[in-house]
């Protein structure tokens, strides 16, 4: 027992160093900064890129213009569907051939929706982010050509539904 008393006392020896300067513990410049002050960063706040504002705007134009013949395709496959058969009948092939005109109508809105997605990507590989204005117009070009999108998908659906697809 005393052996193992005299081998600790020994250990505990052997980690205190002779005298010498001990470091300070007066507070550092470091802390002395308030962590809870806001950092202040400069906003980008330029207006929507010209080119950008141009390019969305001809594609929710773009979209816009495609609506009026899918309504026109959509309503024509509704109306058949109604009036349809049993699956696989005459009636029932009309209609379904309408659904695929209308489906193929969706090609715009489809269209400028994706490329509404490819613009955002490629501005934002160039320019390593978007101003928060670009991204704004980006949103809401995005937007309105997904609330088209969705309605039209929607006219689908219920027609697919109708004829058991």
């Amino acid at each position: 027992m005393r052996r193992v008393a005299l081998l600790s006392i020994a250990a505990l020896s052997a980690c205190s160093a002779p005298g010498g300067p001990y470091p300070s513990l007066q507070p550092r410049a470091a802390e002395a900064i308030d962590p809870r002050v806001p950092v202040n960063r400069p906003v980008n706040n330029r207006p929507v890129t010209p080119a950008l504002a141009s390019r969305l705007s001809a594609l929710v134009e773009q979209a816009r213009a495609g609506a009026g013949p899918f309504d026109s395709a959509a309503s024509e496959a509704e109306r058949l569907a109604a009036a349809a058969g049993a699956p696989q009948s005459e009636g029932w092939i009309v209609a379904e051939q309408a659904l695929t005109a209308a489906i193929a109508a969706r090609r715009p809105v489809a269209t400028a929706l994706g490329d509404i997605d490819a613009l955002a990507a490629s501005a934002l590989q160039a320019q390593q982010g978007l101003a928060p204005n670009d991204l704004a117009a980006v949103m809401d070009a995005q937007a309105e050509v997904g609330t088209l999108d969705a309605r039209q998908s929607a006219r689908v659906d219920a027609v697919q539904k109708r004829l058991g697809i």
